[in-house]
């Protein structure tokens, strides 16, 4: 894991190959912005605040990137499919 900063917030984030694929997952004191890989269905079974994003290769990628799906936990802090992962993750902060 690594710390990348989001306008003076810090967050830790994790990057994985998973045979030629990478798996992004920057996470929040709340919450988590993850990539398509990360699964929504488990974030809900054990109540945990996620946004995803897809079609994303980097960090960067992940902030502009629309949020397409997010987790009831995630949707109760205010993130919303269509606003930006950098959005989501500012309420997942």
């Amino acid at each position: 894991m690594e710390k990348i900063t989001v306008n003076g917030v810090d967050y830790r984030a994790g990057s994985w190959d998973m045979f030629g694929v990478k798996i992004l997952l920057i996470k929040g004191t709340r919450g988590a912005l993850g990539c398509g890989y990360i699964n929504l269905a488990a974030a809900e079974k054990f109540g945990h605040a996620l946004a995803v994003v897809s079609g994303v290769a980097d960090y960067n990628e992940m902030l502009a990137a629309e949020v397409k799906a997010v987790s009831s936990a995630a949707a109760e802090l205010g993130s919303t499919p269509g606003m930006t992962g950098k959005e989501a993750l500012e309420k997942l902060a």
